[in-house]
């Protein structure tokens, strides 16, 4: 390197920064594409002297001394020093970013990947969180939140429990406002989500092994999602499920119109809400997200649950199918597949009337 940096006049790397100057450009005449690309724009040098440097000159400030994780790492410190259950809470802005991303990043340093022992620490907020509310928190931690959040809540989630719940004295219904922002649980790979109120698009995008509650999403929900399980008691946007290949989410359809308006179903087949053990599932979720949350939707889900058992939809992926070895009946075709649709609409509008 230093051979070819003297024969162009360097001494030091940074000599090298920004100098366009030295290079040649060969025009491109092999490929029809190549032909007549202007480099101009990119090879250009403002004149010298000039008011902006042409490399980092000086340390850049992130302002993470203000970091509102130093307060929770500070009282996190008897756990992390001998795994102490600790409580505490806290006042949060949009302003507090990636809150218990440094948390847990103390976590993993002491513990590695299995975290702390279950209950571990719990951390309560009031207000509205930042960006990436609860990012990578590991096993252990629980974060609840009183108030609404941002974009990104619980991206790369890692083990921990992130609760969310308006606040206590709104007036408004939970199950028709949104609570928290798009893309939450992006790539999360274990943990759980309980959030009483509607989530905005691409839900549990990449979702890779948590499992979650919501009100409510918007569309994509469940993008390309690999593993974990999401129960959806509200709305859903469209597109639902698109490239979903892993994991099993379950969708309250009180509207009857899932499967024909809101669910992509190239990759996945939509099943009643039958076998007992998806039922117990459903069943211990909502009992778990009415306890954390206060949910008023989950607890009339399951005060009616003979009526609202059928109107739950498995969204079961074909490449789950597959790896689990299950076989998938032949997609039936023609005139024998428009007779089925029939048949399955008027029994969809006997049990429309049946339940009200």
């Amino acid at each position: 390197m230093r051979q070819h940096m003297a024969k162009l006049g360097f001494r030091t790397v940074d000599e090298m920064v920004g100098r366009v100057d030295k290079i040649d450009a060969a025009v491109a005449d092999v490929h029809w594409k190549a032909k007549g690309i202007d480099l101009s724009s990119i090879l250009y040098s403002p004149a010298l002297p000039s008011r902006v440097a042409r490399r980092c000159m000086q340390a850049q400030d992130h302002g993470l001394n203000q970091a509102l994780d130093h307060q929770l790492i500070a009282k996190a410190a008897p756990a992390l020093k001998s795994k102490t259950p600790v409580t505490a809470s806290f006042a949060i802005r949009n302003v507090h970013r990636t809150v218990g991303a440094m948390l847990g990043g103390e976590i993993a340093r002491r513990y590695g990947s299995a975290g702390l022992p279950e209950g571990t620490i719990h951390f309560k907020f009031n207000g509205s969180a930042g960006q990436s509310f609860g990012a990578f928190v590991p096993s252990g931690v629980t974060l609840e939140l009183e108030g609404d959040a941002n974009y990104y809540l619980g991206k790369g989630l890692s083990g921990g429990r992130l609760i969310a719940y308006p606040p206590k004295t709104s007036s408004f219904l939970p199950e028709e406002s949104i609570l928290v922002g798009n893309v939450v649980l992006y790539g999360a790979t274990d943990g759980e989500a309980f959030l009483n109120g509607i989530a905005g698009e691409r839900f549990a995008v990449r979702n890779s092994g948590a499992t979650a509650v919501v009100e409510g999403v918007g569309d994509h929900g469940c993008e390309y999602m690999t593993k974990g399980t999401v129960v959806v008691l509200g709305m859903t946007g469209r597109n639902f499920a698109a490239g979903m290949s892993g994991g099993i989410a379950y969708v309250y359809d009180e509207q009857r119109d899932f499967e024909t308006r809101r669910c992509n179903k190239a990759s996945v087949d939509l099943e009643p809400l039958v076998a007992q053990e998806d039922v117990d599932r459903v069943r211990g979720l909502l009992e778990r997200h009415r306890d954390l949350t206060g949910s008023p939707r989950a607890a009339w889900i399951l005060e009616h649950w003979a009526d609202a058992q059928p109107r739950f939809i498995k969204v079961f992926p074909h490449e789950y199918k597959r790896v689990l070895g299950i076989v998938r009946p032949e997609p039936v075709s023609g005139a024998a597949n428009s007779s089925k649709t029939k048949s399955a609409s008027n029994m969809a509008a006997t049990a429309e009337v049946r339940h009200g």
